[in-house]
């Protein structure tokens, strides 16, 4: 059933990053030799209902990205590169415009490279249903609305929610929001900002606490850390137990 939706990924990658340091645009940066715009690639290659890949890159970029090419065409489902714009609204217009009759959209951040499929997944399935979905966490400290120095208002914690990507939309429903907000000249914060400001309802399902968004080189530093996590989770050690269990189950091994 979520094959059958088509869901073609929008993943943004034409921002500079200015905050992560360094001479590289963040979605090329490194982690763990690798860049993040490659990870970001591979981890929703492996989500079952996402069918094809479009990066969406700056076009002073071109170099890098073909510098990957052997690494990429190990990516299933992935598309050819569209140029972005100057700001990541415009890079998601144009990544939409490249997707022809696609009726699915997962719009996601390079800058996202460690969200898992099963995260994928939940909100594929939402959005199934709604026609518009994102993942998010449960804010966990007080926030304050702060203006001049001084608190304005304590917002009730129970209401606040930090949204993640991907963001799944109906492919015309996003393509009407971006179309609103160009002419209103509005610039959101997200692409369920937008979708919102037509009146939809966007459902919002469990994120991912391992889907962080590197902005600065501390985050780069814990994506280190998550992914020796998950080395360790994934130790030739614990593959062999997992075969010996499945063995054992079909009666093929015993102690």
């Amino acid at each position: 059933m979520l094959r059958a939706m088509r869901v073609t990924a929008v993943v943004v990658a034409a921002g500079r990053g200015e905050r992560l340091g360094g001479e590289l645009p963040k979605a090329f940066a490194p982690l763990a030799g690798r860049p993040l715009l490659l990870h970001a690639l591979e981890a929703l290659a492996a989500a079952p209902g996402i069918d094809r890949l479009v990066p969406v890159i700056a076009e002073r970029d071109r170099p890098r990205l073909e510098a990957l090419a052997p690494r990429l065409a190990a990516v299933p489902g992935l598309a050819g590169a569209v140029v972005g714009g100057a700001e990541r609204q415009d890079s998601v217009r144009a990544g939409l415009e490249a997707l022809g009759d696609a009726e699915w959209v997962a719009v996601h951040d390079a800058a996202r490279p460690l969200v898992r499929p099963e995260a994928v997944e939940r909100v594929i399935e939402a959005a199934r249903r709604t026609g518009a979905a994102i993942p998010a966490l449960p804010v966990r400290e007080t926030v304050k609305r702060v203006a001049g120095g001084w608190i304005r208002e304590t917002p009730r914690r129970s209401e606040l929610w930090s949204a993640q990507t991907p963001q799944v939309f109906r492919a015309s429903l996003l393509r009407e929001a971006l179309a609103k907000a160009r002419t209103e000249g509005f610039r959101g914060t997200d692409d369920a900002e937008l979708v919102e400001r037509l009146g939809v309802r966007v459902e919002v399902v469990e994120g991912d606490p391992e889907n962080l968004k590197i902005t600065d080189r501390w985050d780069l530093a814990l994506a280190e850390l998550i992914l020796q996590a998950r080395s360790a989770r994934s130790t030739p050690a614990s593959a062999g137990a997992e075969r010996r269990r499945s063995q054992r189950a079909a009666g093929e091994w015993s102690p």
